[in-house]
C-alpha cells in the first residue's frame, strides 16, 4: 500500500476518512446474510439485544524454536489454525432463541397447552449450525460495516439469571466453523466487509 508521507508537526491523528470509519452503535447480529444483485438482506435476527456484541477473530500462531535466535523473529511465526466468535446480549428471550443457545429442540406438541416445550437431544444435528451469522454495524455517516460467518454454532449454553429491579440477558456466544464439502479446512469461512472510503 503506498502512502503519502506527511510532514511532521500535525497534532492529531483525523483526517478526511475518520467519520467514515468510525463506528457508532449496538449494531444488529442476524441470521441467513447474503448480497444479491446490489443489496444485502437476510432472513431475521435473533432478538434485541442489551448490552451489545462483541466478535473476535484470533490467529493461533507459533514461534518456530531455533538455537541461537531468542528473540521473537520475522519469518519464524507461523499461524497454526484460527477461532472467530461472535458474542451478543440477548435481552429479547423468545422459544427459539432459548433452544438455540441450550442446544435443545423445541416441541411444538408440548403436554402442557399454550405452552412451547425445549428438551435436550443426543446429538448435534445438522439444524444446529447457523447459515450465513452476520453482524452489521454502521458508522457515523450510516454505511454497513458487515462481518459473516458462513457457518457457526452456538457454544454458550444457556445461561439466566434474574435479578431484583434488573433485566435478565442471556449471553450466546456463536463459533465460527468450517464445512466438511470445503476444499480448504486449514482457515475459518469468514468475511468482513467494509466499503472503499475514497479520498473526499
Amino acid at each position: 500500500m503506498a502512502n503519502t508521507p506527511i510532514e511532521i508537526g500535525k497534532t492529531h491523528s483525523v483526517t478526511d476518512k475518520t467519520a467514515s470509519n468510525i463506528m457508532l452503535g449496538s449494531g444488529v447480529v442476524c441470521y441467513g446474510l447474503k448480497y444479491t444483485t446490489d443489496k444485502w438482506t437476510y432472513d431475521g435476527v435473533f432478538g434485541a439485544t442489551n448490552g451489545g456484541s462483541k466478535i473476535e477473530i484470533k490467529p493461533e500462531q507459533q514461534d518456530l524454536e531455533v538455537d541461537g535466535i531468542l528473540v521473537k523473529t520475522k519469518g519464524l511465526t507461523v499461524k497454526m489454525g484460527e477461532t472467530a466468535t461472535l458474542t451478543t446480549n440477548l435481552a429479547e428471550i423468545t422459544s427459539d432463541n432459548l433452544a438455540m443457545v441450550s442446544t435443545g429442540v423445541k416441541k411444538s406438541d408440548s403436554t402442557i397447552t399454550g405452552f412451547d416445550e425445549i428438551v435436550s437431544k443426543p446429538q448435534i444435528d445438522e439444524g444446529d449450525y447457523i447459515e450465513n451469522l452476520g453482524f452489521i454495524g454502521y458508522t457515523i455517516d450510516g454505511e454497513p460495516i458487515i462481518i459473516k460467518f458462513d457457518y457457526a454454532i452456538c457454544t454458550s449454553g444457556l445461561s439466566l439469571e434474574g435479578k431484583n429491579k434488573e433485566q435478565a440477558t442471556v449471553e450466546a456466544t456463536f463459533e465460527c466453523v468450517g464445512s466438511l464439502d470445503a476444499t480448504d479446512l486449514t482457515v475459518l469461512p469468514w468475511h468482513i466487509y467494509k466499503k472503499t472510503v475514497s479520498a473526499v
